[in-house]
């Protein structure tokens, strides 16, 4: 924004310091605009790759705890594990409640 002021006499000394400061800029709007948009898209695509990452990982995770719980008891039922009946003595069975 430029406030304009009517000045009834010109003083050189101070309209030579504002030239000194001025800035002139002819920008290339269009060049800006599309680095602008590069860069927005390059911050979405790192987002997305991010978002994968993560849906990747939590993925993992699911499929690594629904295996623990689909194979908690495969070591109870081996072979080695299980005893008969047979082998048990007769004192096993009796119960001595009094």
């Amino acid at each position: 924004m430029v406030k304009k002021i009517h000045v009834a006499t010109r003083e050189n000394p101070i309209v030579n310091r504002l030239n000194k400061t001025r800035e002139e800029r002819f920008p290339d709007l269009r060049a800006e605009r599309e680095a602008n948009q590069r860069e927005k898209r390059k911050v979405e695509r790192l987002e997305r790759e991010q978002q994968k990452a993560r849906d990747r990982e939590e993925k993992k995770k699911r499929e690594e705890l629904r295996y623990q719980k689909d194979h908690a008891y495969d070591d109870l039922m081996r072979e080695e594990n299980m005893v008969s009946n047979e082998d048990r003595g007769s004192h096993f069975y009796d119960d001595d409640f009094m």
